[in-house]
């Protein structure tokens, strides 16, 4: 089977076309890995290509040694995907100790992973441990109205995570674990991946100050949903908070606690605190 007609690709690109017309994905902004399993390795065999050298991820991730992985180029537009997939999209395998990749199909003409591989892999392979292989996607995007709130809220995980959950009722439901943050650094190399992946041992959703948000998930739609919906209320906050400087009313620690147990879910006490 070619890779352009498999459901996980065309999956992959409805979703970073879905980002794009929201305005997340500026020029070539954000990136995007889909960790494939043996069945979609297996169903494109005949079109992975063994070409390609081995060159450095920058890290160590050997729990995902001999793993292959959809992933977007650097410096690639995410609204060409949809027309040219196989010179914006790549698959590539990491090698047998975890510290090297190549490329097995796409990202034609020269082409490279995102430069914030090694977040991604970091991220990925942390996941991978924590959640029995179950967490197949990396998704990171420039969401406007969480990048405003870097520039107006301590950035600290408590401040953001309880600002975000009392704009609306589901978000402590979704995300329950809260949000994690890391304050400023150059993007890309090993240093933010490694602060990105210890927060990606708590959280499922780690803000990027002044830069945006990675998400990760089991699946295309849960971790697009859940970028959303950090971003929907992102949006809420700096709307309310346009209008005035304090809110009138919003959800207390004790409809938290409601929530909690009609819910079923478990909220960190650090985010519970009394204002």
């Amino acid at each position: 089977m070619k890779v352009e007609e498999t459901s996980f690709l065309n999956e992959y690109i409805a979703m970073a076309d879905y980002g794009d017309r929201l305005g997340w994905h500026e020029r070539n902004g954000g990136n995007f890995t889909y960790w494939m399993k043996p069945e979609n390795v297996a169903d494109v065999k005949d079109e992975l290509h063994d070409k390609g050298e081995w060159l450095p991820i920058g890290t160590n991730v050997d729990n995902l040694a001999n793993e292959y992985f959809l992933i977007s180029g650097t410096g690639k537009y995410f609204h060409n995907m949809k027309k040219d997939p196989r010179h914006t999209i790549g698959i590539i395998q990491v090698d047998s100790t975890g510290t090297k990749y190549r490329i097995r199909w796409g990202l034609e003409n020269g082409g490279r992973p995102t430069s914030e591989l090694p977040t991604h892999l970091m991220n990925m392979a942390v996941k991978a441990k924590l959640t029995n292989n179950e967490n197949r996607v990396i998704y990171h995007c420039h969401c406007p109205n969480v990048i405003a709130l870097t520039f107006l809220l301590p950035l600290k995980s408590e401040i953001i995570t309880r600002e975000i959950w009392e704009m609306m009722t589901e978000c402590p439901i979704i995300f329950p674990e809260g949000i994690g943050v890391v304050e400023w650094m150059v993007p890309g190399g090993r240093e933010i991946a490694v602060v990105t992946s210890r927060l990606m041992e708590t959280y499922n959703a780690v803000i990027w100050a002044h830069h945006g948000m990675f998400c990760s998930g089991v699946d295309f739609d849960s971790t697009f949903g859940l970028m959303h919906t950090i971003e929907k209320s992102a949006e809420m906050w700096i709307k309310v908070h346009s209008c005035r400087q304090d809110k009138l009313q919003t959800i207390p620690v004790e409809g938290f606690r409601d929530l909690q147990e009609a819910f079923q879910v478990i909220l960190d006490e650090r985010f519970l605190y009394k204002k």
